[in-house]
């Protein structure tokens, strides 16, 4: 992606007595469920002991922060906080959040002074930088996509967030509530006439008068939520086998016919590579969805590799896009 990409000592329980006034005792506190120690199996296998469901957590990736702000949690530290904020708009984050570095490289120190009682990360972090993490507090890890899965994936990790943060109520709700909006979007397209309607998706990047175009094809998330929506991919190509991209340019774009295109840029990283980076193009101006005005630049801040809160914000963009 271009702006991106040892287990805590379980501590046993101590039942106390406490003494009241002239030596009377009362008994002893029952040790409340929610407090409990628990131990999670991770996307690694790896099984994580917890003194109890986490509190102070710190996430390295911009789809566990959000899924952590979804479930109620407020996390301590999150990597590329200015990121964040301008690509996942969905799950906004409180003020005074520390930022830990890039999510490539979280800085170790910063993170240990933080005291966290847990570190949520994904596969894409190198094993080195999880075993170093790992000297400072609990770390699970969770798996980045799987193109063969990829919604199943993206529920699979927010119900693991949420054992690990004992906040699993909340996650069959807003599990059910993207599948609720998914079921909602498909209707109002098929409403609208729009049911097996060809669509693409892609986004791109300009690097002086050259403009590289990365498709989301069958097996992104993306492509994922518009066939659940009953809309077509017309991509023909493959992607890889963990998000599901692929890489062509311009010319690329003429091998989708007379699809309608949909696009996510961002105006504080690059802009927009196709209206403005191809107004002049001679190919850009020939294709069928340039000509019909059925070109759609989705609205900024909504993460392709989120969770549900982005998936929801996506199924509402697409809709509107497609029947405004």
């Amino acid at each position: 992606m271009r702006t991106q990409y040892l287990a805590w000592p379980l501590l046993a329980a101590v039942a106390t007595t406490a003494l009241v006034g002239c030596g009377s005792t009362e008994a002893p506190k029952k040790e409340n469920a929610a407090d409990a120690a628990l131990t999670v199996t991770d996307a690694r296998g790896e099984k994580v002991k917890l003194d109890g469901p986490a509190k102070r957590v710190v996430g390295t990736e911009w789809n566990v922060v959000e899924s952590l702000l979804t479930l109620g949690v407020e996390p301590v530290g999150v990597a590329d906080v200015k990121g964040y904020q301008a690509y996942d708009t969905a799950a906004p984050l409180p003020d005074g959040v520390k930022d830990i570095g890039t999510r490539g490289e979280p800085s170790v120190d910063t993170v240990a002074g933080l005291k966290p009682d847990l570190v949520v990360a994904t596969t894409d972090l190198s094993d080195a930088a999880v075993k170093q993490l790992s000297k400072v507090a609990p770390v699970v890890v969770v798996k980045s996509a799987d193109a063969s899965r990829q919604i199943d994936q993206m529920t699979d990790n927010v119900k693991l967030i949420a054992e690990a943060t004992g906040t699993e109520k909340k996650a069959e709700s807003e599990i059910a509530s993207f599948r609720e909006a998914l079921a909602d979007g498909k209707k109002k397209l098929a409403d609208a006439g729009l049911a097996g309607e060809k669509v693409a998706f892609a986004d791109g990047w300009q690097e002086g008068n050259q403009v590289s175009v990365r498709p989301y094809v069958k097996g992104s998330l993306i492509t994922d939520i518009n066939t659940e929506l009953g809309l077509v991919s017309p991509w023909k190509m493959k992607g890889d086998k963990g998000y599901g991209l692929a890489s062509t340019d311009v010319e690329g774009l003429t091998r989708i016919g007379d699809a309608r295109f949909t696009y996510i840029a961002n105006d504080t990283d690059g802009g927009d590579p196709f209206a403005d980076g191809l107004k002049n193009n001679a190919v850009w101006k020939s294709l069928p969805f340039v000509k019909n005005d059925e070109v759609y630049r989705l609205p900024d801040g909504i993460w392709m590799f989120g969770g549900t809160a982005s998936g929801k914000q996506y199924v509402d963009a697409i809709v509107d896009a497609l029947t405004g």
